[in-house]
């Protein structure tokens, strides 16, 4: 399977999502920041699965209907930040569908998910991350889970990743950064948790018009993660 994880920066890469969509092989497109009622219900072969519904910037999952069926699909609420309840209104973090792959009959649930911003503390973006995880689990109770998007944590992965493997996730990270607009915050934004899922790579695209970078994801079904981190040096969060 082969997803790409973009943040649009307020919409505002919406114009490049075309030609992502021919990127070879791809299966799903995963969104963030996008103005849901100016989605088109398909862009490429890739179909609309479902985007949120109440936030002024939202999210959105695309799939290959050719290769997948649809069979459900939810928008989530997350803890808010203050940030959240004082400055944009953002209800939803995380929309989901579960997919059934007509190629080999699995079941799957396919996610795009954005953390609060920087403004929050790190663990809030835990107590999201955690719920969203077992928010997907009633989504599609023991089929793999790949959860991709921004997730707003450029320091502390190591920590980050303890604590999901903890609950029966991983986490990858792309070859190379995803944000380096900010000059104490730039590294790795957009990354993948899995559950289920053999991440085989995780590639950094080329630059566009957002802040950040898409990211494609390749993934097979199996039990454990073999792209691996490069960072071995953070210390871990409190």
């Amino acid at each position: 399977m082969r997803v790409i994880s973009y943040n649009l920066r307020k919409n505002r890469a919406a114009t490049e999502l075309a030609a992502l969509a021919e990127t070879p092989d791809l299966d799903a497109l995963c969104l963030q920041e996008v103005i849901s009622s100016e989605l088109p219900q398909e862009i490429g072969d890739l179909h609309l699965a479902d985007s949120t519904k109440y936030n002024r910037l939202g999210l959105a999952v695309y799939y290959r209907r050719e290769r997948y069926e649809q069979t459900a699909s939810q928008s989530f609420e997350l803890k808010k930040s203050l940030h959240d309840r004082l400055f944009t209104p953002t209800t939803e973090r995380l929309v989901g569908s579960r997919l059934l792959d007509r190629d080999s009959g699995h079941e799957l649930v396919l996610a795009s998910f954005h953390a609060a911003p920087l403004t929050a503390l790190n663990s809030l973006r835990r107590n999201q991350i955690k719920a969203a995880h077992e928010m997907l689990q009633t989504l599609g109770t023991g089929a793999p889970i790949l959860m991709v998007g921004d997730y707003n944590y450029p320091l502390f992965k190591d920590g980050l990743s303890q604590r999901v493997k903890k609950t029966g996730y991983d986490l990858s990270l792309s070859d190379r950064m995803t944000y380096t607009n900010y000059k104490f915050f730039r590294g790795h934004f957009d990354f993948v948790t899995s559950q289920g899922f053999t991440i085989e790579g995780v590639e950094t695209l080329a630059r566009g018009s957002s802040d950040h970078l898409p990211i494609l994801v390749t993934a097979a079904y199996g039990t454990a993660n073999t792209h691996h981190s490069t960072i071995s040096t953070e210390p871990l969060a409190s």
